[in-house]
């Protein structure tokens, strides 16, 4: 078989269920327990410096006038953008009936639960009062109050809420068949008892699969619209102010693109690890890795000329701030931070045209290097649309420049480590692959081949 191919080899069922639930009941070795141990603390750090921040205040960070909006707000889009690539793939793959998404999805589905989780965290700290959160959601109040629908902070809890809630059924529906499958081959009674309470009583049968199949394309028909809808409200946080840098009908889908163009890159910055250590080769074949290598050279593509686009507009408009932001303190009189602009210029617009050579995208070290670096770009990006348009504002009197403190540092470093934490947790104990649709793929292709 080809090494495009989606399955390599011909397992049997049997086989294919060994391999895919083995992770679920592999001891605890020395790798994993360390992995366990290191982001384990990385994440006691995060909540040692954001009760920090709530008992002390957001004075600790290095937000000011006019920068009001900086660590917690670029991380916050940072993370959301990542979560796209987890819907794209299970949801608009699945109605585009893109049979490549068969092995991944899960995957990209887990990391999206968590990095939105992640994602949520910056907007609560960010009011600095995060036991008011509540007050942000249209509840009947005793006063007859309402949230201040004009402000972005409503949308995005609406957002970010939705796009968590439809994220999180969808992948548990995927998994219940497998979840019954780790129940009938769980070795201890208690494994059985939790495995089976998440089942739900899945038996396999003709209702049950019917009935499956139906709410899962359900789902991923209300999920698909997210993809769009969610980064163009975050987008809109920025774009309907008038502030040099944001004010720009283009941010919905530019955001949208490259929200999703940092998505994919999270999948393999993950995956490929991931695909070595458990010995997926056979199911997460070179195929899988090209798709997705694809995927980010026509994203970036589409985030490259939206740069320009940026810049086009900035000329063609002539307003000065505008002009000053985009062009002078950016490019020419080398402003602030002028170096992150660059840093996002290479990391997202010269690096990802690699891919348009094979041998790139079949070179495992060569693609996970350029997820990397796509994913610390898109960082610099966030921080470049926030930080260097604030900083330089209307007023020259007001000018301020951004530093960030080791609170903000050790908050961002720590969302990291509390992602990587859930997502260990997640490969330990879950079946990453999904066993049934895999079989279903693979004897998908066995008719195919019989029929040719």
């Amino acid at each position: 078989m080809s090494s495009d191919a989606l399955i390599l080899g011909n397992p049997t069922d049997a086989e294919l269920s060994d391999q895919l639930l083995s992770p679920a009941w592999t001891p605890k070795h020395k790798l994993w327990g360390l992995a366990f141990t290191i982001t384990g603390a990385g994440a006691c750090m995060l909540f040692f410096f954001a009760g920090w921040s709530i008992v002390t205040g957001i004075g600790l960070w290095g937000n000011n006038v006019p920068v009001g909006w900086a660590f917690d707000i670029i991380n916050f889009v940072w993370w959301i953008g990542i979560g796209h690539a987890g819907t794209f793939i299970s949801a608009v793959l699945l109605l585009l009936e893109q049979k490549w998404r068969t092995s991944i999805n899960r995957f990209a589905e887990a990391m999206t639960l968590f990095a939105v989780m992640q994602a949520g965290l910056f907007p609560l700290l960010h009011m600095g009062r995060p036991w008011f959160g509540y007050w942000i959601f249209p509840y009947p109040a005793t006063m007859k109050t309402w949230p201040n629908f004009k402000s972005a902070l409503p949308w995005d809890a609406a957002a970010i809420s939705t796009y968590f809630t439809v994220s999180l059924l969808f992948w548990y529906i995927g998994l219940i068949p497998d979840l019954a499958s780790l129940r009938d081959r769980a070795p201890k009674k208690i494994q059985r008892v939790i495995y089976g309470i998440f089942a739900l009583g899945w038996r396999g049968s003709a209702d049950h699969y019917r009935h499956y199949r139906l709410i899962y394309g359900m789902f991923a028909g209300l999920a698909t619209p997210l993809v769009l809808s969610v980064h163009s409200i975050v987008s809109c946080d920025f774009a309907t102010s008038v502030v040099p840098g944001w004010h720009s009908t283009i941010f919905p889908p530019y955001f949208v693109a490259g929200a999703i163009f940092s998505g994919f890159a999270m999948v393999l910055t993950l995956m490929i690890p991931a695909r070595k250590i458990f010995s997926m080769e056979n199911v997460i074949t070179m195929k899988h890795v090209d798709n997705l290598c694809k995927m980010i050279l026509v994203t970036g593509l589409i985030v490259t000329y939206s740069y320009f686009c940026d810049f086009f507009v900035a000329w063609y408009g002539g307003e000065a701030p505008e002009l000053y932001t985009m062009m002078d303190a950016l490019l020419f009189r080398k402003g602030p931070h002028w170096e992150i602009f660059y840093l996002t210029v290479f990391c997202n617009c010269i690096v990802p045209n690699m891919f348009w050579f094979r041998w790139f995208r079949q070179n495992l070290y060569v693609v996970w290097g350029i997820s990397i670096l796509v994913n610390v770009g898109m960082w610099g990006e966030r921080f470049s649309i926030i930080v260097l348009s604030l900083q330089r504002d209307f007023l020259p009197s007001a000018w301020a420049t951004y530093n960030p403190t080791y609170v903000d540092w050790g908050i961002f470093t720590g969302t990291i480590f509390f992602f990587s934490f859930l997502f260990i947790l997640f490969l330990r104990f879950v079946p990453f692959v999904p066993l049934m649709e895999v079989k279903e793929l693979k004897h998908e292709m066995h008719h195919h081949q019989e029929s040719h």
